[in-house]
Formats: structure tokens, C-alpha cells, sequence
């Protein structure tokens, strides 16, 4: 069974996991105890009251964090003709179509993001086996399917977020690094839980944002006190 760390166990000591905070108050204290020598990502992890085995009641999208993630996101564009000139424009790191594609096909996958134009659909999908596992397939929903590349490729770089609850009914994501302190942390959480709640599915009944916890890459989770986050996401 593993074992966390004497640094993790450390945070633990005089911390209650059992006790839902404020959202400001979560954040906060995830930041606080961060003990790793590296930026730490802060995630959040948002158990919504969906069921998703009903097409009904998925929820995916996507959102432009308003400070990004604070880091570089590699994207690759599938287009042809003028779109290419207009990808690389918007700085796209790897443009093409058919030899993209092969280069896929030969075990190659150097990027985080990927955007194709509707024409060229077909050709990606030649590579959906390996790019779906990821979460790199190209999406309409999300915005990634699109003749306006040079959006997309801008939109992505400037730190926008894809998000798909899981099976559980759990949505995870990134909301950028500890060094950004709680403010920029808390206006890209709120930005999220905004467009998460536009896309709340006619069929959910109940409670729609069940639970929610705050986290980084090695620390410990904060949860959060359902009844805050209504208001939160309001403000």
C-alpha cells in the first residue's frame, strides 16, 4: 500500500480533512500547504449530481481561464490551404493533415492540444484511437473543431481549459500554479464553476454540484462547503 511522504504527513498533523470551508478559505489553505520544491499545479475536483452513462446528462465544454494556466501548451492544427497560414499566424506549434496524420500513425505525439478544421475531420479520425485515450480528439463541443483555427490556437495558448466529467460524475481540472497566488487562483475557479453551471443538463435533477475540493499536484485536499458555492458562482 503506498505511503505518502513526511512532508505530506507533516501538513496533515494539524489540519481537520473533515471540516468543508469557503471557497476563499480552500484555496487559501491549499496554497499554504504546498511543501513541494516545484510550481505545484492547483486542481479542483467537482463531484456533480449527473449521471453520465445518459447522453443527456454529460457534461463537457470548455472555459478561457481569465490568468491562464501558466504554462506552455504545445497545440497541433489540422487544415489545409489558407488555414495553415492563418494557424501558424496564431502560433500553432505543428500544422498539416496527411503527413501529420502519418506522423501520428508512426507513434509521434509531441503536443497537448489539438485543433482541425471540419473539412479535414475524416483524416484525423484515422488517429481518434490514439488521440481519444488522451483527450486530444478534436471536439465541436469544445470548440476545437472549427474553420476559425486562429481562435482556437490563441484561445488554447492563452491558457483555456477542456473539461469531461468522468464516469463517476467527477469533473477535475486545473486552475494554474501556486504561484499565482490565491486571487488569479480563485477568478480562473470561479470562471470554470460558471460555465460549468451554464452547461447544467435539463435532465439533472437535485443538487447539481454536489461536492468539491481543492488540491495541488502533491498536497492535500481541501473540501469545500457545498452550500458556498451557489453563492460563490453568483458574485
Amino acid at each position: 500500500m503506498p505511503r505518502h511522504g513526511k512532508k505530506y504527513r507533516n501538513v496533515l498533523k494539524d489540519l481537520d480533512r473533515s471540516r468543508l470551508r469557503s471557497v476563499e478559505e480552500a484555496v487559501k489553505g491549499s496554497l499554504e500547504a504546498s511543501f513541494a520544491k516545484f510550481d505545484e499545479t492547483v486542481d479542483v475536483a467537482l463531484v456533480l449530481g449527473v449521471d453520465p452513462k445518459y447522453s443527456d446528462q454529460m457534461v463537457r465544454g470548455a472555459v478561457a481561464l481569465p490568468h491562464g494556466l501558466g504554462k506552455t501548451v504545445r497545440v497541433a492544427v489540422f487544415c489545409k490551404g489558407d488555414k495553415e497560414a492563418e494557424a501558424k499566424e496564431a502560433g500553432a506549434d505543428y500544422i498539416g493533415a496527411e503527413e501529420l496524420v502519418e506522423k501520428i500513425k508512426g507513434g509521434w505525439m509531441d503536443f497537448d492540444a489539438v485543433v482541425a478544421t471540419p473539412d479535414v475531420m475524416a483524416l484525423v479520425g484515422q488517429i481518434g484511437r490514439m488521440l481519444g485515450p488522451r483527450g486530444l480528439m478534436p471536439n465541436a463541443k469544445t470548440g476545437t473543431v472549427t474553420f476559425d483555427v486562429g481562435a482556437a490556437v490563441r484561445e488554447i495558448k492563452a491558457g483555456r481549459v477542456e473539461f469531461k466529467v468522468d464516469k463517476a460524475g467527477v469533473l477535475h481540472a486545473p486552475l494554474g500554479k501556486v504561484s499565482f497566488g490565491p486571487d488569479k487562483i480563485i477568478d480562473n475557479l470561479k470562471a470554470l464553476l460558471q460555465t460549468v453551471q451554464r452547461l447544467k443538463p435539463s435532465a439533472a435533477k437535485g443538487n447539481y454540484m454536489k461536492s468539491m475540493a481543492v488540491s495541488t499536484t502533491m498536497g492535500v485536499g481541501f473540501k469545500i462547503d457545498p452550500s458556498e458555492l451557489k453563492k460563490f458562482v453568483d458574485s
